[in-house]
C-alpha cells in the first residue's frame, strides 16, 4: 500500500479541514444558528455539492481508468474539459437565471423574502462550479502522476478566503457578512486553480494539453471510442458518488419545515462527521485508485486485492476509533468548537444529538467509498448508480418516518441507516469471495478485542472528565 501517498493526502486534507473548522467556528460565532445561518448553508450546498462530487468521486473515478486507457491522451483530455467545461457554463447560466426557483426547491419552508434573499446567494456562489471542475481537471491529471499533496491542500485556500471575509465584515450586518461570504467562495476557487496550474507547469501537465490542442483538429476522431467510455460511465458516476450528498440536500429540503436553525444544526454535525470520511476514507480511497485501477488493466487481480485488504483493516480501525470517540464525546466536541458568541448551550446540546445520529454510519460510507473503487476501476459505474437509487428511496422513506418522532436527528438517523444498506449492496457486487481473502477470523478477533479495550478507556476518560 502507498502509505505516503495515503499520508501527503490525510496530511492534506487534515490541514484545510483544520481551517475549515476555524471557517465554522467563524461563521458560528458571526452568524450563530438562526435563519441567517440557515440562508447561507442553502445557498452554499449547490456549489459544495458539486465541489464534493467533481473533487472527491464522479470525475476522477471515470477519469482516471479512460485516460489510462486512452492511447492519444493529450487529446483526449482536451474533448473531455471542451464537452464538460461547455456543459457547466450552460448550468452555471441556467442557475443564474432561475436562482429564485432553484432556491424555493432547496428551502420550500422558507417565506418568499427569506427565498429571495437565498437566490442572490445561490447566483454568485456557483460560479464556484466553473472554477473547482478545472481545479479536478488539473488535481486527476496529477493524482495520475501520483501527486496527491496540492489538491488536498487546496481547499485550504477556499477556507482561508472565507475567513478573511467574515474577519472584514464582521461587524456589518447580517446580511452584508453573508454576501462577503459568496464572493469569498468564488475568490477561494480562483485561488485553488491558480495554484493547480502552478504544479501542472511543474509537472509539465500543461504541455499535454498544448499538444492537445494543437492537434485535436487532426486526431480527435483517433479518441472518439475513448470519450464514448468516458461519457458512458462518467453520468452514472456522478449519480453513483452522489447518495451523501443528495441526501444532504434532502436533510435541507426536509428540515425547511422544522424550527429555525434546523438546516444549520445539520451542517454544523456533518461538517464533524466529513472530517474522519474525509481525511481516512476518501484520503486513502483517492490515494490506492490510480495503482488499483492501473492493476486491474494489467490483470493483476491478486495484487490489487492485497491493496483493498491493507486498506480495508487500516480504515476499518480509524473509523471505528472515530465512532467511539465522535459519540463518547459529542457534546465536549461541539462545546469546544462552536459554543462562543451567537452559539448557545442549547444549540450544543441539539448538534452533539445530531452528530450522534451521523456517527452511526460512518463505518458503513467510510467503508463503501473503498469498495466502490472496484466498480469503478472495472467501468462498472452502472452498477454504483443502481446502488445509489436504491438508497436514496429508502433513505426517503426513513428520513419521512423519522422526522416527525426525532426531528432533525431522524434525518441523521436515516441517513446512518442507509448507509449500512447500501455497504451491503455494494459488497454484494465487489463479491462475497473476495471478501473472504480480505477478511480472516484470527483478525475479526484481533478487531474486536482491541475495540473494546479502546470503548473502555475511552468510556473511563469521559467518567473521570465528567465528575473533575
Amino acid at each position: 500500500m502507498r502509505l505516503k501517498a495515503i499520508f501527503s493526502n490525510s496530511g492534506g486534507i487534515l490541514f484545510s479541514r483544520i481551517f475549515g473548522f476555524i471557517r465554522d467556528l467563524t461563521m458560528a460565532s458571526v452568524l450563530g444558528a438562526n435563519i441567517y445561518s440557515d440562508i447561507f448553508a442553502v445557498a452554499f450546498k449547490l456549489p459544495n455539492f458539486f465541489r464534493r462530487i467533481f473533487a472527491e468521486g464522479a470525475f476522477s473515478q471515470s477519469f482516471m481508468p479512460s485516460f489510462i486507457a486512452a492511447r492519444y491522451k493529450s487529446i483526449f483530455t482536451v474533448r473531455i474539459i471542451a464537452i464538460l467545461l461547455g456543459v457547466i457554463i450552460a448550468l452555471s447560466l441556467l442557475v443564474n437565471l432561475f436562482a429564485y426557483q432553484i432556491s424555493a426547491a432547496l428551502a420550500p419552508g422558507f417565506d418568499a423574502k427569506t427565498l429571495q434573499l437565498t437566490a442572490k446567494f445561490v447566483a454568485i456562489q456557483f460560479w464556484y462550479l466553473p472554477l473547482i471542475f478545472l481545479v479536478t481537471y488539473l488535481g486527476a491529471l496529477l493524482q495520475y502522476k501520483e501527486h496527491f499533496a496540492t489538491t488536498a491542500f487546496a481547499t485550504t485556500l477556499l477556507n482561508i478566503a472565507m475567513i478573511i471575509a467574515m474577519l472584514l465584515y464582521k461587524d456589518a450586518t447580517k446580511i452584508e457578512i453573508i454576501l462577503a461570504l459568496s464572493y469569498g467562495v468564488l475568490v477561494g476557487g480562483f485561488l485553488q486553480l491558480l495554484l493547480h496550474i502552478i504544479v501542472a507547469k511543474k509537472f509539465r501537465l500543461l504541455k499535454l494539453f498544448r499538444y492537445g490542442v494543437h492537434n485535436f483538429k487532426r486526431k480527435k476522431e483517433a479518441v472518439k471510442e475513448d470519450t464514448k467510455r468516458f461519457i458512458n460511465s462518467f453520468f452514472p458516476a456522478i449519480w453513483g458518488n452522489s447518495t451523501l450528498q443528495v441526501m444532504s440536500f434532502l436533510d435541507t429540503w426536509l428540515a425547511s419545515f422544522l424550527i429555525a436553525g434546523s438546516i444549520s444544526s445539520l451542517y454544523y454535525a456533518n461538517r464533524i462527521f466529513q472530517l474522519p470520511l474525509a481525511f481516512f476514507a476518501i484520503a486513502l480511497s483517492i490515494a490506492i485508485f490510480p495503482t488499483v485501477s492501473k492493476k486491474i488493466k494489467a490483470k493483476e487481480i491478486d495484487s490489487a486485492l492485497l491493496e483493498f485488504k491493507k486498506g480495508f483493516w487500516l480504515l476499518l480501525y480509524l473509523l471505528t476509533a472515530s465512532v467511539l470517540g465522535g459519540i463518547i464525546y459529542s457534546n465536549e466536541i461541539i462545546w469546544l468548537l462552536f459554543e462562543r458568541g451567537a452559539f448557545t448551550r442549547e444549540n450544543t446540546y441539539i448538534v452533539a444529538n445530531v452528530l450522534t445520529m451521523y456517527m452511526i454510519g460512518l463505518i458503513p460510507y467510510g467503508l463503501n467509498k473503498l469498495f466502490s473503487l472496484w466498480l469503478y476501476a472495472n467501468h462498472e459505474q452502472a452498477k454504483a448508480a443502481k446502488i445509489a437509487t436504491i438508497s436514496l428511496i429508502v433513505y426517503a422513506i426513513l428520513a419521512l418516518s423519522l422526522i416527525k418522532p426525532l426531528g432533525a436527528m431522524g434525518l441523521a438517523l436515516a441517513g446512518s441507516l442507509t448507509g449500512f444498506m447500501s455497504f451491503l449492496l455494494t459488497l454484494r457486487h465487489f463479491g462475497f469471495d473476495r471478501i473472504v481473502e480480505i477478511v480472516s477470523f484470527k483478525e475479526i478477533i484481533k478487531f474486536t478485542f482491541t475495540s473494546i479495550i479502546f470503548t473502555t478507556f475511552l468510556v473511563f476518560i469521559h467518567i473521570y472528565w465528567i465528575h473533575l
